[in-house]
């Protein structure tokens, strides 16, 4: 996997070339990573967080793709992270965008809590939808032929895409090398432990070499990625508690890296405005909410991934 150094207008951008002129771009946590197809109708594969969306612009820049000029954006589910730049570029190019087709229906009915927005109040955009792709279609990337695998658990419009000739996956939040992607089943259901256990399985019969997850770096393990995500959907089932304590840590730190800092004094009453927050500590903790917003961000800065500093909270996450 070579990695390539551009430089744009002083911003220095590091990607990796997966196949001819197709382009991995590794961001953080409040914006998944960008897939680029360069050429003079240029795709792309997930757009980022879109108050951040100067910094995608500045990195698909430094690619020497004009956004102007782009023609279809796949995305691989409506998660703000990963469909934030959606309207404005489409708005630039009037490019075509093609989603699951369950994520279409979110989309389409302009469903802003099945797509997450509203329940942890998040900054998100509709946008129009093109384009329908259902569990085992092909989708063009230039000339690379990607397999569309449906892997609903994280998000039930998830899709992973497989480039089968050269044993590549871009695996989006259905797998990560290390640690995994919040599990809300509030919104996803009941089920949806079962069902990503379900679209492990699904992932596990390719024939895979290079794994480019929608966080994080790239890899090529991905049977110990699996291994270590399959036991821990097996600890989820057997203890509800370290679901619901997962998703409280993971998004106070995403709350953090929305808003960029917050005051001390403020962070728990915010909090209590949401629908996630008191939802979430009331369904698996029976209430006790001031305890366990205490007990998680001394966690948190214990851990160094909070700090404190002139009376506000910030993260050291990557964005």
């Amino acid at each position: 996997m070579p990695e390539r150094q551009n430089l744009d207008n002083g911003v220095r951008v590091a990607a990796i070339e997966i196949l001819d002129d197709l382009f991995f771009i590794e961001r953080g946590y409040l914006n998944g990573n960008h897939f680029v197809y360069r050429s003079d109708a240029p795709i792309l594969i997930d757009t980022g967080y879109v108050s951040d969306f100067p910094e995608t612009e500045r990195v698909i820049s430094g690619l020497g793709v004009n956004l102007s000029h782009v023609s279809l954006i796949v995305n691989t589910h409506t998660h703000c992270d990963h469909i934030g730049g959606n309207r404005i570029i489409q708005e630039r190019s009037g490019c075509g965008i093609a989603l699951h087709k369950i994520g279409k229906h979110f989309i389409d009915t302009r469903d802003d809590w099945s797509t997450w927005w509203r329940y942890y109040d998040q900054e998100a955009d509709f946008f129009t939808c093109t384009q329908s792709l259902h569990d085992g279609d092909t989708v063009d990337i230039g000339p690379h032929q990607f397999d569309v695998i449906h892997t609903p658990g994280h998000a039930s419009d998830g899709i992973v895409l497989y480039h089968r000739r050269n044993k590549i996956l871009i695996s989006s939040d259905t797998l990560w090398e290390n640690g995994s992607a919040v599990m809300t089943l509030r919104i996803e259901g009941s089920a949806a432990l079962f069902q990503m256990l379900k679209s492990f399985e699904k992932i596990e019969s390719l024939e895979v070499e290079a794994v480019y997850p929608g966080h994080g770096r790239p890899f090529g393990d991905m049977g110990n990625a699996l291994a270590k995500q399959k036991d821990k959907m097996q600890q989820y089932l057997m203890d509800r508690g370290l679901v619901g304590g997962d998703l409280i840590k993971k998004i106070m730190v995403y709350t953090l890296l929305m808003k960029g800092q917050i005051r001390e004094d403020r962070f728990f009453e915010s909090l209590m405005e949401t629908h996630w927050y008191p939802e979430t500590v009331k369904l698996y903790f029976n209430g006790g909410y001031e305890a366990k917003y205490q007990e998680v961000m001394q966690s948190l800065l214990d851990r160094g991934t909070v700090q404190r500093k002139d009376g506000f909270y910030h993260t050291t996450v990557k964005p």
